[in-house]
């Protein structure tokens, strides 16, 4: 947290309020989570439609915005996937409690992040180490998490609820799979580095 604190002092002390906004963008993920949850857990599907589309804006924007105003950094990208799990985690727990997804999968993805988030050190200033299976998994995230919302606010039912269940089961089994990537690659890059420190020496 002290590192957190000190980055953001840091980095942000000589910069205008607009090289502020990707992250501003990417935090307000935070802040709409809670409401999120409510809104899927008691049905109601307009507010939850409208927030989701928020979420979905936020998160195409915050990234192009800061690589335009070239204000990229490790704190921004824990900012923009730690924010994004946390949205769909808890949109996702809302629908498994209505039967939707499985319970399973919410828990899934706040194990992986967790894990993601420790094996890249980003807590003390390192990038965030990303994956094609990851970030293949976080697009399936949110289409899982948007499209049962999607549905029921227009009452327009193209897919049954069965499906959703099963593609959030597939999608748990890949989730659990990236852990196990992450899991051998690290292990590899640990390897790599001892050996190289190693013929340094």
């Amino acid at each position: 947290m002290r590192y957190l604190i000190s980055q953001v002092a840091n980095r942000y002390r000589n910069l205008s309020i607009i090289h502020l906004v990707p992250n501003i963008l990417s935090a307000s993920r935070y802040f709409i989570a809670i409401p999120m949850g409510l809104f899927v857990w008691h049905s109601m599907w307009i507010p939850a439609v409208i927030v989701l589309w928020i979420a979905i804006t936020t998160d195409v924007v915050d990234g192009r915005l800061a690589r335009y105003l070239n204000v990229q950094s490790s704190l921004g990208g824990l900012l923009d996937h730690s924010s994004d799990a946390v949205f769909v985690s808890v949109t996702l727990l809302s629908l498994a409690r209505l039967g939707l997804v499985p319970l399973v999968l919410p828990i899934c993805i706040a194990l992986a992040f967790l894990q993601y988030m420790l094996d890249s050190k980003s807590l003390s200033g390192m990038p965030l180490r990303t994956s094609a299976l990851g970030r293949c998994n976080g697009i399936c995230y949110f289409i899982l998490a948007g499209f049962p919302i999607m549905q029921h606010s227009l009452q327009i039912f193209i897919i049954e609820k069965d499906m959703f269940e099963l593609f959030g089961w597939g999608l748990a089994l890949s989730t659990v799979l990236s852990m196990i990537c992450l899991l051998y690659t690290s292990d590899a890059a640990d390897d790599s580095l001892r050996v190289d420190l190693g013929g340094r020496r």
